[in-house]
């Protein structure tokens, strides 16, 4: 038989059901369920752990805004200072803002908040939450909608007028006197997070500037928006003079999303260990067909076969049955993403993570860095019986053997 059939010939014929050694044939077949299963879930858990973590990028940058311009200490932010913003960014959008925190009281109930007041024609073009929520509804004078949850909690419905208590006390003979005010309660916002909808309240800039005794046209910051933000807010310091400040949504929230960060990698490394074992399976079954076929590997030395064909045949092999299982897993996770996001078969509390649908997302990146992982696991699980098969005292196998 010539050097260059002789190779696919024994992948072939050992790749065959050996009804004399079945084991063997079922070591393969589990090694190859294996493979396939453990990628498969790799691949559906990093789509998971990638929608989860953009679905709360989206949730948090929209309520937190992409960037937020800050004035330092006590000082507010002039009109003029904003009109000259807008003429030196006129791609971003701005929102300028009053904000101060309150007490909610409605009847015997009292609770913590924190109330913005906006100019909405600008608001609704960097918050899209808010947007949906006034779409119906006109916002003005000591008007006002809150979150979700400030609205469950509180039975509120459209007219209801709600005490809001200001944490910023005015001085009144021998005390300090809260300022309270009542605001009309006209719709609520669903951010998806219970942190913004138990805790955010939306009125008129107007309002809020009367109550708090802040001159117009004086703010106490800028929301911007941007589509692409890390990149832009380099821009805006370089631009900002040393009394303002600029600060990224991803700045506030570090913490959280270095977090979601590590979890993903340590469940990347956790799951490719499936795989892993998976591939002793391989290892295993190609160490079985060795010893089975020592004679006939002998055999095969003897009539002229070098090493190098031997263990090619064996790398092969292994190669097949870990490759056959990483295509088949691939299809399978790929599969198992499009039913997962194409029917409800997993659906979400849609209080507690903001969608009752299962957030996917399988970055390309994550995407190959699984396949170059499976790969390389499946290579290094052939190695080393591949170099065993060559490792054969020829005399001493075909006299005993």
């Amino acid at each position: 038989m010539k050097s260059k059939t002789l190779v696919p010939y024994l992948v072939k014929k050992y790749l065959r059901f050996d009804r004399s050694q079945p084991f063997i044939t079922i070591s393969a077949i589990l090694a190859f369920l294996g493979v396939s299963i453990g990628l498969m879930v790799l691949i559906i858990a990093m789509a998971i752990m990638n929608g989860t973590s953009k679905e709360f990028k989206s949730k948090i940058s929209t309520m937190s805004y992409p960037i937020t311009i800050l004035p330092r200490g006590d000082q507010v932010i002039d009109m003029y200072g904003v009109q000259a913003l807008r003429d030196k960014f006129p791609h971003l959008e701005f929102s300028p803002y009053l904000n101060s925190q309150v007490i909610i009281k409605q009847g015997d109930t009292m609770e913590g908040a924190v109330l913005y007041g906006v100019n909405f024609d600008d608001e609704v073009k960097i918050n899209s939450i808010i947007k949906d929520a006034v779409k119906d509804i006109n916002i003005s004078g000591f008007e006002m909608i809150a979150g979700q949850g400030i609205a469950e909690n509180f039975g509120l419905f459209d007219g209801t007028r709600v005490t809001l208590v200001f944490t910023q006390p005015q001085p009144g003979g021998f005390s300090l006197i809260p300022t309270m005010k009542r605001f009309v309660y006209k719709g609520s916002f669903r951010s998806g997070m219970q942190a913004y909808d138990h805790a955010y309240i939306y009125t008129t800039i107007e309002a809020l500037s009367k109550v708090l005794k802040i001159k117009d046209n004086k703010y106490h910051g800028l929301h911007v928006y941007s589509a692409d933000p890390i990149k832009e807010i380099e821009k805006i310091r370089e631009y900002l003079p040393s009394d303002l400040v600029a600060v990224g949504w991803w700045q506030q929230n570090g913490n959280l999303f270095a977090a979601m960060e590590m979890e993903k990698k340590a469940l990347f490394i956790v799951l490719m260990l499936i795989i892993l074992v998976a591939s002793l399976n391989i290892i295993s079954s190609l160490l079985m067909t060795v010893m089975n076929r020592r004679r006939e590997i002998a055999l095969l030395l003897s009539l002229g076969a070098t090493k190098d064909e031997i263990k090619k045949a064996f790398f092969l092999l292994g190669s097949v049955i870990g490759g056959a299982g990483i295509v088949f897993g691939t299809f399978l996770g790929l599969f198992g993403i499009f039913l997962l996001g194409r029917f409800d078969i997993v659906t979400l509390p849609a209080d507690v993570y903001g969608t009752s649908k299962l957030p996917l997302d399988l970055a390309t990146g994550d995407f190959i860095s699984i396949l170059v992982g499976a790969v390389l696991i499946v290579l290094a699980s052939s190695f080393y019986p591949s170099k065993k098969a060559t490792d054969i005292d020829v005399l001493q196998t075909l006299r005993n053997e």
